[in-house]
């Protein structure tokens, strides 16, 4: 508990700094520094996330951090479309097979933090840092829904919850696309075919925030939801009428993570952010400040987790993942009745 509240109070502290650093975008840069001194990020996080973790960065570094926030596929685009003249230096934020499936505009690199982090938590070609470990989770409101009635993937594609299932775009959302793949990994069957009887239960209906599951779900509209275990153990702490359930025909447990984008203005210090991401004081901030999973092997996990070990865990292949979301995204468009994203 101390450890907890030693870094709500530094938390607290950076976020009331009186300085003359800016962290968001379109803010005044009057007294904004060289550019040998700057930092441009790009993230899909929400705020409590990245804010104590930037102004850190920024009073142990000096280094003056423009942040700019997004979905993970706006962002992973407008990157791909600035490929010419590069803004962003990182990319911080996003499922790692979002991250890959964008390989071309990142620049390989290997922390050097790394040798701290498992392997399973790596990409061996440096395409990709990990920050956190987020495993896939059911939620379903309380008082619409028994207990025992939600366990499983193939309870979703039961009639009984045909147009009362929040989902997100997984075009939009990394995290929903992560879930859609975990999904077809535990439903073992054919992929079209399941993913054509999900969107068939969804009543062509899906989501364009990934927040709007939790609270769907939590005020009744949808009676039950796929989202991230992060989230959901936010939100019944907060005491929404949810519960939460590790899918019993598998989960997965991909990292989100961070990429330096090729042909970086600030190549260096993105450099120098990504190893701090994954730095002993940032993951045991993640550990204790959040219900992430820190991907360090020497900084445990909340207390109020599950146990990995106990989970069963599906074999969820970043690779696959990333080579076919445009695919699988084009077959889900299309089950769903509309167009793909662009």
């Amino acid at each position: 508990m101390r450890g907890r509240k030693m870094w709500a109070v530094l938390a607290l502290a950076l976020c009331t700094l009186v300085s003359c650093t800016p962290a968001l975008e379109g803010e005044d840069l009057a007294c904004a520094p060289v550019e040998e001194e700057r930092l441009v990020v790009y993230t899909s996080h929400k705020q409590e996330v990245w804010w104590p973790i930037v102004k850190e960065f920024e009073e142990r570094t000096g280094i003056w951090v423009d942040v700019v926030t997004g979905g993970s596929s706006e962002l992973l685009q407008r990157i791909a479309k600035e490929e010419q003249s590069p803004r962003a230096d990182v990319m911080f934020g996003g499922g790692v097979e979002s991250l890959a499936s964008y390989e071309d505009s990142f620049a390989p690199y290997i922390s050097r933090e790394a040798e701290a982090i498992p392997e399973q938590f790596q990409d061996p070609d440096g395409l990709w840092t990990p920050f956190s470990s987020l495993p896939v989770v059911l939620i379903y409101n309380t008082k619409l829904v028994g207990e025992g009635q939600v366990t499983r993937w193939s309870d979703l594609l039961s009639p009984y919850f045909q147009g009362k299932i929040a989902f997100t775009d997984p075009a939009v959302s990394g995290s929903s696309y992560t879930s859609l793949v975990t999904m077809i990994c535990a439903l073992g069957g054919d992929a079209e075919e399941d993913l054509h009887r999900f969107a068939a239960n969804l009543d062509g209906r899906q989501l364009e925030s990934s927040g709007d599951v939790l609270t769907l779900v939590a005020d009744g509209t949808d009676w039950v939801g796929v989202t991230l275990e992060e989230t959901a153990l936010k939100r019944i702490a907060a005491g929404d009428d949810i519960a939460m359930v590790y899918p019993t025909d598998g989960t997965s447990s991909v990292p989100d993570g961070s990429a330096l984008v090729r042909g970086a203005p600030h190549e260096e210090n993105a450099k120098r952010f990504l190893d701090f991401t994954i730095s002993r004081d940032v993951q045991q901030l993640v550990a204790e400040q959040s219900y992430r999973r820190p991907v360090r092997r020497d900084v445990e996990p909340a207390e109020e987790l599950a146990d990995l070990e106990e989970l069963l865990l599906v074999d969820y292949n970043v690779d696959w993942a990333s080579q076919n979301r445009e695919n699988l995204l084009m077959s889900w468009a299309f089950f769903l009745g509309g167009e793909e994203e662009a």
